[in-house]
């Protein structure tokens, strides 16, 4: 039993040391560099110049892995104060006014000696389009005030411009298939993989004046100016895609309290049934009428007030909402609503921005049933204003008011519009975040236009980086010792039993 006893720890011993040899040869021929030089960052800045808000979104990433996936992290989001640039139509300088902070806050993020050379963009979406179809000398003028403000800062200033519905949905796709790397993986054996198509998902984003859908349909896209072509790291993806706008949730409810005045018995009462019961406020046709997407009866007077109340009727609401879409299709076309072409849902789907935010206002964010989204939704809209005061004292008061209206918009828009029902729903996850980078089109733009994705797949591959090889080792010597622990003791378990044999 002495001897066994002796054999194995003597081999213990041996693969241990040797583990431990292994360990020290990898540390030696480790370039010393990794110890003497921290990993050089890279900065970008994009600013998202939405219809209601800007944000401006600060990504990180290592300077020698620009072209591997998921290594871009999100920094910082600042959000300006006030409404989004297209609200400064008659005060230009006030939209580049209103940018900096955010810039002041990202120049004592990025450092000094790296300023001059971070990318920095400017996309407006569906709320500067909105404006340049309403008067574009006004739109030139914001967006010189914000080349100009932008231009004040230390930064590669690449320009401020207008994305089209599709770019903005393309950038969203690209976005969350990027985080999620369901584009191109690397393996364990360190080659480059294409993960299978059904991995892609699909994105859903709402905005304040338009609504994206896309994703890849598995079928010919019948419809041209729907299709998106991409080739990424080596593949090519056929999407679908489309952008409705004017139905992004503030001017979809917008046309929706103008469609309530012009079907009310009054011309100066207005009974709002996804309003709280209880909810009074006045608002002036002038403040209805005033966006291209809200069409106004033949002569309204602008100056007068109407009495919007609240009447908190969630069937009502339903009815209301579902009058803004036209659901009628053409013979043999699938369609989305208002006769746009689109192929039926397919695949998983990760739904963000307006619609993560509703939906999780009401805690319906976790995968729930489209049966208990749909009572509770229904509950809540039947609550009384005081009681979502008591509820939510904290809350911003326009908010707190749009809510139901808000859901009941989301719902609808999903399942009448998108056509998802009770089996597909379940398909369709709700996320603010994808590894703690915010979901939305403002991290696919600025991987398109600084080329980090590239057509082709990447030759080089990133390797493990020290750190995570001393970690391979040393947990490799840690199950080499549990292993030769473990035959010491069967050794000389098979011994003892020898012995009592005898």
């Amino acid at each position: 039993m002495q001897r066994c006893l002796h054999r194995a720890v003597g081999w213990s011993l041996a693969a241990v040391l040797g583990v431990l040899g292994v360990a020290v040869f990898l540390l030696v021929l480790t370039p010393a560099k990794d110890a003497a030089l921290p990993t050089r960052n890279k900065y970008g800045l994009v600013f998202d110049a939405g219809s209601t808000h800007t944000a401006l979104y600060i990504y990180r990433w290592p300077a020698d892995k620009e072209n591997g996936t998921g290594i871009v992290s999100q920094v910082e989001a600042c959000t300006a104060s006030g409404p989004g640039i297209s609200s400064y139509a008659d005060d230009p300088a006030g939209a580049g006014a209103s940018l900096k902070p955010c810039l002041d806050r990202a120049m004592k993020i990025v450092p000094a000696e790296q300023q001059r050379e971070t990318p920095t963009y400017l996309g407006a979406t569906a709320g500067m389009r909105l404006l340049r179809e309403q008067n574009s000398t006004k739109a030139e003028q914001v967006f010189a005030e914000v080349a100009k403000a932008i231009g004040e800062y230390p930064v590669d200033f690449r320009g401020a411009q207008i994305l089209t519905g599709n770019e903005e949905g393309s950038f969203g796709w690209i976005t969350v298939n990027y985080l999620l790397e369901t584009l191109v993986k690397c393996s364990f054996t360190g080659k480059w993989t294409h993960p299978p198509a059904e991995d892609v998902v699909g994105a859903l984003d709402l905005g304040g004046a338009s609504t994206q859908i896309t994703f890849l349909p598995g079928t010919t896209i019948d419809d041209s100016s729907t299709r998106v072509l991409l080739r990424l790291y080596g593949a090519n993806y056929s999407m679908y895609t489309h952008s409705y706008l004017c139905y992004g949730q503030k001017q979809a409810l917008k046309m929706l309290v103008a469609s309530l005045h012009q079907g009310s018995p009054s011309s100066q009462q207005i009974s709002h049934p996804c309003y709280p019961k209880g909810y009074q406020e006045n608002v002036t046709t002038a403040d209805l009428y005033n966006s291209p997407c809200v069409r106004a009866p033949s002569t309204p007077s602008p100056a007068r007030v109407l009495t919007v109340t609240g009447t908190g009727d969630p069937t009502a609401c339903s009815t209301a909402v579902q009058k803004l879409f036209n659901f009628s299709c053409g013979a043999n076309r699938t369609c989305g609503f208002n006769g746009v072409y689109q192929p039926p849902v397919r695949g998983q789907f990760f739904a963000f921005s307006g619609l993560y935010h509703n939906l999780h206002f009401l805690n319906l964010t976790g995968g729930q049933s489209l049966s208990s989204v749909n009572a509770t939704i229904m509950q809540f809209c039947t609550s009384s204003w005081e009681k979502v005061q008591k509820e939510f004292p904290t809350m911003n008061r326009t908010h707190l008011r749009d809510a139901c209206a808000a859901s009941s918009y989301a719902l609808a828009l999903l399942l009448e519009g998108y056509k998802f029902n009770h089996t597909t729903w379940l398909n369709i996850h709700f996320v603010r975040q994808v590894a703690n980078v915010d979901v939305g089109w403002t991290l696919g733009y600025m991987l398109n236009l600084t080329n980090m994705i590239p057509s082709e797949t990447p030759q080089r591959v990133i390797g493990l980086q020290r750190s995570n090889w001393i970690a391979a080792t040393v947990l490799l010597a840690i199950m080499l010792i549990l292993i030769f622990c473990l035959l010491t003791i069967i050794c000389c378990q098979k011994n003892s039993f020898g012995y009592e044999s005898l």
